[in-house]
């Protein structure tokens, strides 16, 4: 990185923080100023830089918030504040409060709420279960993370198995992708089903091709995808809506969304996959309500049940259904 900026000096806001300066040489002249950092700081990665310009962290001779399209000009001179990114800041503890359904010195059964997100991404670097489980044992922080070994969407509720030593999350990961960790979901699915009727989905499952945003039912020749399968059952239904037990074989990213509106029964409340929202749910009515394994150090076998949530509840209630658990 060129160091002759000569007397710039940096703007207000900047320089409480350690810099880095550059002057825009000839070869990079007429070059968009996202592209030009990228190789005037090739220490860091052009993420990092593209986030640093959205915070305002990079001025372009003393102005700030200026555009990355911006072409830059021989004798320009960067200054760039090596500012922390949420990202970066992301695996911090924060004190959450947790509903904690079995807890020994191997493993955590956590029953999540609507809402949580599970693990830090784009628009969620805090606030999420992953924080939480930082902040309710300073030991997470010394496992991947933080014993986190599957997940459930930010709008489906219910149970998960959460690792508390590297020899338990190595167990369950195996255990998970030899598919000998009983999950059990209940769905709330538009369209009719009869009562009792049984149906295995196995179709494989992959990023939609149309819209990167959503996953789809895929061809394997012609998309990447994966393997998925999900038996589904009917429990009760009033003709517009029926209540679904399903049971999961894989663990593709929204696995059973896609399979149920890949055969015309989207779930209540699921806008991304064509389901109307109705009977006041404004999510995907999907509840996580049964969770079977065998502990990760003893091998005895251990099952536990959540009760259905409050607005799945309600919702049932609304059509004259009801469910049953036992």
């Amino acid at each position: 990185m060129e160091e002759d900026a000569g007397d710039f000096q940096p703007p207000d806001g900047l320089a409480e923080w350690e810099q880095r300066r550059a002057a825009v040489s000839a070869e990079v002249h007429g070059w968009r100023l996202d592209k030009a950092l990228a190789h005037l700081v090739p220490e860091f990665s052009r993420s990092y830089l593209q986030q640093l310009l959205e915070q305002g962290a990079i001025a372009l001779n003393g102005a700030l918030n200026v555009k990355p399209a911006h072409k830059v000009s021989v004798g320009d001179v960067l200054l760039v504040q090596m500012r922390p990114t949420e990202q970066s800041q992301a695996f911090r503890p924060e004190a959450m409060a947790l509903d904690i359904v079995h807890e020994d010195e191997h493993i955590l059964v956590v029953n999540k709420p609507v809402g949580l997100v599970v693990h830090p991404a784009a628009g969620h670097w805090s606030g999420t279960l992953l924080n939480g489980l930082l902040g309710r044992d300073a030991a997470a922080a010394q496992l991947p993370r933080a014993g986190i070994v599957h997940r459930l969407d930010k709008d489906t509720s219910g149970l998960m198995v959460v690792a508390r030593t590297r020899m338990a999350m190595d167990a369950l990961t195996r255990a998970i992708a030899a598919r000998e960790v009983g999950r059990k979901y209940l769905a709330l699915a538009w369209g009719r089903w009869e009562p009792g009727a049984m149906r295995c989905i196995d179709a494989p499952i992959g990023r939609d091709p149309r819209n990167r945003l959503r996953m789809a039912v895929v061809d394997l020749a012609l998309h990447a995808g994966k393997s998925a399968r999900t038996d589904v059952q009917a429990l009760a239904s009033d003709g517009r809506a029926t209540l679904l037990r399903c049971t999961l074989h894989t663990g593709r990213t929204h696995q059973i969304r896609v399979h149920l509106a890949s055969i015309g029964h989207p779930l209540v409340g699921d806008a991304l996959y064509g389901g109307a929202a109705a009977g006041g749910l404004q999510r995907q009515a999907l509840h996580a309500y049964s969770l079977a394994l065998a502990h990760p150090a003893t091998g005895a076998l251990m099952a536990w049940r959540s009760p259905l949530s409050q607005d799945m509840s309600d919702a049932l209630g609304q059509w004259g259904m009801h469910y049953n658990d036992s």
